[in-house]
Formats: structure tokens, C-alpha cells, sequence
């Protein structure tokens, strides 16, 4: 038996009424990957990343030992050769990456193994649950192939990702070597190898369980299980922005959220993604106002290796990065003008062309939009392209400002004490009512963010139980009460008006281009009104 001729369908065994399933003789189970996901995704927030690099990259080499383990003997192998070449075949069979091995050049310095990666599932939903990352994420590919060929060779051989789709590269490339070959400068990586790291990864666990469970005790249930997850409060203004999303999720259009900083357009779009058929696929978002504009259009559409100073090697773009996904473009009013026409053709043809190539490539990405400027208005004079514009919003989803959906201030506001609370072992289990009535009444110019960001200091600064007014930041805690209905007799509005124009005059020294200039308008209006008023 050679590693090419496995074959999945002699290594399966199940009953078609189903049952125990069987891999090479093994008990098998077969895992959705978005629960593996998931999993991922509550591992880091519950332990955080390096916590959950360790035990995932553990928990591969373990697998990975035990499959070379077992595959030894379940099978008749041509020669151990064979054998130890198979791990990465099972990798494909097994359906968690295609795995296409690098041959070896013989030269001094060159890997035990390399190997290519492609579809990993690891960088796909890491992508999905977390975003991109800044750090290579396949770790139970990479601690798979190391328990592997460890096992097989006979001596410790460490596997580590030298690109990885997750952090925006075009494939996964992964090489092993002898442990005392790797340089020093990679030993933070094969720090994760070591039983010490997974032991002190389980001890945060337990902590972190802990703080969970006195959290979860204490806290009001916000939201029902039909209620997307990350939206809180149930203002009829939220209903409708969830409402909307989730009908434009069913179809593939272009979507241009806009709405205010800090309202959460971004939250929106990933509510977008999630409940669409391209849930599986990358979801990415970039921040087109954060990226230099001279590096926008690699960023985006990537580059070809020697298209500029630095570019050393061939590099994806993102579009082609969120392939199959959702690419959310926040700040999309602050892109450059020669920007716009090109992201207008990738809108129009569904192709992209790398910086410093001549070919053009087909991409399947969704596009969701955010700004908070008037587009409209930024049309209109001359700052954003029209037909841009027109093809981003084909549909359009405003989200309100957070003074217009009033019930959801004290909802959100004790979603994020719980969460700093929890974050920071916070004693605070809530606020004042004075403190309460504080929040409610103010306007929040600076949306949920400005919410947040109050209530993390409150929980920082407070030195009770409890968050009272004082405890909050000065504009909030000295908002006042809103304005009465006025009672009495009424003064008709001409009236009111004549009194403070001929207020401001007075104060301007007669200047009348002075006081037009105070009052906010034109001088012939101004001479105007004091004709009227001297007929008067």
C-alpha cells in the first residue's frame, strides 16, 4: 500500500442506518465546521488567543501522533516510507485541507517538509467567527502534521505556517523541521508544543469559567433566542434595522449601510453575512479611511511580486481573500477618486486585476458598504462618483442614531457593565437609578461607542457596588432633563424673532453686516426685516 492509493471509501466504514462510523478501523465522528468554529471562537474568548493556540496546536499533535500510531499497523504499507508520507494524505481524506507536499530540493537549510495548504477549514472559519488575523491560524493543521511526523521518524519534528490564508495570504504554506533546527527568532511558536503552555492554558480556563458562571448568575437575559447575537434592546427602530438585514441577507445584492459613527454599521454587516448562504465563506472587513492611499489598491486587489518597492512575492488582495464570502468596506466616502472607478469595475465585471499584472481574475465576493457621510450630498458636489454611488446602493439599510432608539440606552448600558465587569473582576453589578436616568436622558453624539466607552470608565473609576452619576463623564452626568411643554400664553414666533434681531444689532453696534453675520444670514435679508420692522 502506497499513500496515493488510499482511498476514502476503504477507509470509511459506517451502517447506512447509522451508528458508530469507523476511520481505518478507528471510531470516527463526524463535526460540522462551523461547530469547530465556534468552538475556536469561545476558546479565544473565553482563555484568549495564545490560550487557545496552545490547546488547539496540543490537541492536534495529539491527533496527529495517534493517526500515525494507528495507520501503522492498520494498514499493509508498501515500506515505512509510505507510511510516513500518508499524514498528509489523511489530512485530505479526512476533509480538513488539500494538502500538496513540496519536493524536497536536497539543499543545505532545507526543510524536513513543506507543503502547500489549500481550503484549509482552520483559516476559513477563523475567518468567519473572527475576522483576519495577524498571525498565522491553521493551528491543529500544523499540530497534526508535527504529531504525525514525529511519531513516524521517530524524533521531535515541528510543523509551523510560514503564510496562512487566515491573515490574508493567498494559501497556507506550512514547513516542519527538527525541533533544534528551527531559529531562535520562531521559539515563541514552538512554545506551543509544550505541555507547560497547555497547563497553563487549562488553569485560565478554569478561571475564566469561573468569572463566566458569576457573570451569567447576575445578569437579566436581554434578548431571546430568535434575537441575533450582538444586538441588544428592543427599540422598534432596532427591530426594523434587524428586520431589513435579515431579508436583505436571503439575496446577493450590494448593500450600503450608512448611519452615524459608531451606531454599528459594522455589526449590521456581519448580521448580513451570517444569516446568508455565504455564512461558510470568509467574511473580511477593512477600513478604507485606516489604509494609506498608497496602499489601498494592493491592499484590495493585491499585487504581483516586484509591482513596487517591497512587494518580494505575489500577494492576494483582499477580494480574493473573502472569495465566495462578504467584503465589508467601512469609511467607503473616504476613498480616493481613482479608487472609485476601479472598485466601480470590480462592482461591474466581478473581476479584479492585481497591482503589476495584465490579467484580470474572476472573484465571487458579496459587497457591503458603510459611511458615515451624506453620499448624496458628496455627489452632488463633485467628491464621490455618481455611478459609484448608484452601484453600491442598491440597497440601502440606515441605522439610527442613538438618540432616536432611547429604550435601547440602559439595555446596552448593562450589557457592557456585565462585560467590563467581567473583563476586569469588577465588583459592579449596576448603576444608580440617578445614573440610570443620567444615560437615558443624554444624547450620545457618539453612538454605542460613546456608550461603551462611558460605561468602561464608570466600572474603572467607581469605588461602589453600584455606578452613580459622579461616577460618569461630566457631559453625561451633568445632561439636562429634556425640555418641558411650554404653558402659558404663547408669543407668536415673529415676535420672538424681531426681539433678537434687533438684539444682536444693538450688541453689533449697528453694524448691520456684523449682525447679519452673527444672526447666520444675508445682509439683504437683514435690511429686509428692518424695512418690515419700521412698517411695521
Amino acid at each position: 500500500m502506497r499513500a496515493v492509493d488510499l482511498d476514502l471509501r476503504e477507509l470509511f466504514d459506517f451502517a447506512p442506518e447509522g451508528g458508530i462510523l469507523r476511520f481505518a478501523g478507528q471510531r470516527a465522528l463526524l463535526l460540522d465546521a462551523v461547530a469547530l468554529g465556534l468552538l475556536r471562537k469561545e476558546l479565544i474568548a473565553t482563555i484568549g488567543m495564545t490560550g487557545a493556540r496552545g490547546v488547539l496546536t496540543r490537541f492536534g499533535y495529539a491527533h496527529g501522533w495517534r493517526t500515525a500510531e494507528t495507520m501503522k499497523t492498520a494498514l499493509p504499507w508498501e515500506d515505512d516510507q509510505e507510511w510516513q508520507r500518508a499524514g498528509g494524505r489523511l489530512h485530505r481524506l479526512q476533509g480538513l485541507v488539500l494538502f500538496e507536499p513540496v519536493p524536497k530540493s536536497g539543499a543545505k537549510g532545507a526543510p524536513f517538509a513543506e507543503a502547500v495548504w489549500r481550503d484549509s477549514y482552520e483559516a476559513e472559519q477563523h475567518l468567519l467567527h473572527l475576522g483576519r488575523a495577524d498571525e498565522p491560524v491553521c493551528w491543529t493543521l500544523a499540530g497534526f502534521a508535527s504529531g504525525y511526523l514525529s511519531c513516524a521518524h521517530g524524533r521531535e519534528i515541528v510543523c509551523c505556517e510560514d503564510r496562512c490564508v487566515g491573515k490574508g495570504d493567498a494559501i497556507c504554506t506550512m514547513v516542519g523541521r527538527p525541533r533544534e533546527e528551527w531559529p531562535k527568532e520562531r521559539d515563541a511558536e514552538l512554545a506551543y508544543y509544550e505541555q507547560r503552555s497547555l497547563d497553563d492554558a487549562l488553569t485560565r480556563v478554569t478561571d475564566a469559567l469561573r468569572r463566566s458562571e458569576t457573570k451569567l448568575r447576575g445578569r437579566a437575559v436581554l434578548h431571546d433566542e430568535s434575537w441575533p447575537e450582538g444586538f441588544i434592546g428592543r427599540s422598534a427602530a432596532t427591530k426594523r434595522v434587524v428586520d431589513l438585514a435579515r431579508r436583505v441577507a436571503k439575496v446577493d445584492s450590494t448593500v450600503l449601510i450608512t448611519g452615524e459613527s459608531g451606531v454599528g454599521k459594522e455589526l449590521v454587516a456581519r448580521l448580513i453575512h451570517s444569516e446568508s448562504e455565504r455564512i461558510a465563506r470568509p467574511y473580511i472587513a477593512v477600513n478604507c479611511a485606516a489604509v494609506p492611499e498608497s496602499l489601498l489598491e494592493s491592499e484590495l486587489f493585491g499585487h504581483a511580486r516586484g509591482a513596487f518597492t517591497g512587494a518580494a512575492q505575489d500577494r492576494a488582495g483582499l477580494f480574493e481573500a473573502a472569495s465566495g464570502g462578504t467584503l465589508f468596506l467601512d469609511e467607503i466616502g473616504e476613498v480616493p477618486a481613482a479608487m472609485q472607478a476601479k472598485l466601480l469595475r470590480v462592482l461591474q465585471e466581478r473581476e479584479i486585476r492585481r497591482v503589476g499584472e495584465n490579467k484580470s481574475r474572476k472573484v465571487d465576493v458579496r459587497v457591503i458598504a458603510a459611511t458615515n457621510r451624506d453620499l448624496a450630498a458628496e455627489v452632488a458636489r463633485g467628491a464621490f462618483r455618481q455611478d459609484l454611488f448608484y452601484r453600491l446602493r442598491v440597497i440601502e439599510l440606515p441605522v439610527p442614531p442613538l438618540r432616536e432608539r432611547r429604550e435601547d440606552i440602559l439595555p446596552l448600558a448593562r450589557h457592557f457593565l456585565a462585560t467590563v465587569a467581567e473583563k476586569t473582576g469588577s465588583k459592579v453589578t449596576g448603576f444608580s437609578p440617578k445614573a440610570a436616568n443620567q444615560l437615558a436622558r443624554y444624547d450620545f453624539p457618539g453612538n454605542v461607542r460613546e456608550l461603551e466607552n462611558a460605561v468602561e470608565r464608570a466600572v474603572i473609576l467607581t469605588d461602589g457596588s453600584r455606578i452613580e452619576p459622579e461616577d460618569l463623564p461630566e457631559e453625561i452626568s451633568a445632561a439636562p432633563p429634556p425640555p418641558r411643554p411650554p404653558t402659558g400664553d404663547m408669543r407668536p414666533l415673529a415676535e420672538v424673532e424681531r426681539e433678537h434681531i434687533l438684539a444682536v444689532l444693538e450688541v453689533s453696534g449697528g453694524n448691520k453686516a456684523k449682525a447679519a453675520e452673527r444672526l447666520g444670514i444675508g445682509t439683504a435679508t437683514l435690511f429686509r426685516k428692518l424695512k418690515e420692522y419700521q412698517a411695521g
